[in-house]
């Protein structure tokens, strides 16, 4: 169990209730501020206060106030009219990312909703119904609105869900579980989609499988190095020592450890002076890499415990502030930035890709063939790969660098963050491909040269990737090989047991 509090969640604990199933609970300190700042809600609504979103209307109608009868029903009328998301749904494990942020953010007490409000969510959480979100819709500013009022649609008793597999109305899932909906009142439907939740939850999801590729496309890189007899000197610590970046130094480590006791690794002199920029400079690529994914995980985390919504209450000053919290430009300009650095992984795998199969290039068959000529053998993966990356290459523009105003320009700069994060997404997912194509390549390379000859580490992949792809002896539905590969590299950011990667020294 995992007691959500509004400033301890963590990436680790984020996988561990992704991914193994965790459940969530509030916190002792975190019901008695949220009953707090319930209080003042319901004396400002009493007492006929001004207040934004509370007695007022929103955006461009906060100067329309709103009458005490009213409030619930302005609450119900924002979800309903701001629930216009469209476009294919977010996964089940970015919507559950999703309410478990909301709820965090709704625990730090700041945003005056019941505590009975946010109970419901996390039962909807620990009982595994999933709102049905659409991904599209959301500008990143004045919060994710339109993804965030499905989520709360559904507490609503309105909407869809999703439930052990099946999309089912709100209605018919909640009388199946005997799942009472909650009516919103004052504030409430405004705290529940003030908040940069969607755009974070992609950015935790795809950071989690970031991380888990990353230390994959080392031991796949080390692998290529063994297939192309790559010179080690490359790697020792003086060099890298030399120009003191912390992740380069460790990249180099890791690569040292991945060929340790290898056969078909070489030296400098032996078989060429040095290697081309693909295999010298791995660490110095995929080291400012790690440098980005460490500072992506820095902004998550920070946001993953961030009160995000407007306005905000702070029961113990007796202050309500119209801030603007729910602005996702930080989150934004760090998922532009995973999409580059994880673009440019790509696109140095694509160029190994390219020596592994090319015959000038190297002293392997040509294409990797079994019957070169006769038969193609990886010359059309080379081709995917580089599609894959020429693709990323428009995704990786900054969603950053855009802003469209809205609420008749009283929103006049938004972060589109979301856009951001969903393109980060779709990069990682592309970037996955193609060190799976470089994984077939390249162990098809030692495979030639004779694996018995493998550095320990590597071959332990080898042996277990070979359950996986088998030796390439002739042509075959290549695209069948490539998908098998990328879904075993994928088990592993579920499963750290299930995939060799995840278990090797040092990574």
């Amino acid at each position: 169990m995992i007691h959500l509090d509004g400033n301890t969640l963590t990436m680790e604990k984020m996988k561990a209730i992704l991914f193994s199933g965790e459940k969530v609970a509030l916190s002792e300190e975190s019901i008695a501020k949220v009953k707090q700042s319930r209080l003042m809600v319901e004396r400002i609504v009493a007492e006929g206060e001004i207040v934004y979103g509370i007695t007022t209307g929103f955006g461009k109608f906060s100067d329309v106030r709103i009458e005490a009868e009213d409030v619930a029903a302005l609450q119900k009328n924002l979800i309903l009219s701001h629930a216009c998301g469209v476009g294919p749904l977010f996964s089940e494990t970015i919507t559950r990312a999703m309410m478990v942020l909301r709820a965090n953010a709704l625990a730090k007490g700041f945003s005056g909703v019941r505590l009975s409000l946010l109970e419901k969510l996390i039962e909807l959480v620990n009982k595994e119904v999933y709102p049905c979100v659409p991904q599209q819709g959301s500008l990143g500013a004045s919060g994710d609105l339109a993804p965030l009022s499905h989520l709360a649609l559904v507490l609503m008793g309105e909407g869809e869900v999703m439930y052990q597999g099946e999309k089912l109305e709100t209605k018919v899932c909640f009388a199946r579980l005997s799942i009472a909906p909650i009516v919103l009142e004052a504030k409430e439907g405004l705290a529940l989609i003030n908040g940069t939740q969607a755009m974070t939850a992609v950015g935790v999801v795809a950071y989690l499988e970031a991380a888990c590729l990353f230390k994959q496309s080392e031991l796949i890189a080390a692998i290529t190095m063994e297939g192309l007899h790559g010179i080690m000197d490359a790697f020792d610590p003086l060099v890298h020592e030399a120009r003191g970046y912390p992740e380069q130094i460790a990249v180099a480590a890791r690569m040292r450890a991945h060929l340790e006791g290898s056969k078909l690794v070489s030296v400098q002199g032996e078989k060429r002076v040095q290697d081309a920029y693909t295999l010298r400079c791995i660490p110095q690529i995929h080291g400012a890499t790690a440098q980005t994914l460490t500072y992506v995980k820095d902004k998550l985390t920070i946001e993953m415990n961030a009160a995000t919504d407007n306005p905000l209450i702070f029961a113990d000053e007796g202050k309500v502030i119209s801030g603007g919290n729910f602005h996702g430009q930080p989150i934004a300009f760090a998922m532009d930035y995973l999409a580059i650095a994880m673009a440019e992984l790509a696109n140095v795998s694509e160029r190994r890709i390219e020596r592994l199969v090319n015959p000038q290039l190297n002293d392997l068959p040509p294409f990797l063939s079994a019957a070169p000529g006769l038969q193609s053998g990886a010359m059309i993966m080379q081709y995917v790969a580089a599609a894959l990356v020429s693709e990323n290459k428009t995704l990786a523009h900054p969603a950053s660098v855009d802003s469209i105003p809205s609420s008749a320009n009283q929103e006049d700069h938004v972060s589109m963050g979301t856009i951001g994060a969903r393109h980060a997404y779709q990069v990682i997912e592309n970037v996955r491909r193609v060190y799976a194509i470089e994984a077939i390549c390249a162990l098809q390379a030692v495979g030639i040269r004779g694996a018995h000859k493998m550095a320990p580490v590597t071959h332990a992949f080898y042996t277990a990737a070979r359950h996986v792809v088998p030796f390439i002896d002739g042509d075959r539905v290549f695209s069948k090989d490539i998908e098998a590969m990328t879904a075993w590299l994928h088990a592993a950011v579920q499963e750290p047991g299930k995939v060799m990667t995840n278990e090797v020294r040092g990574s």
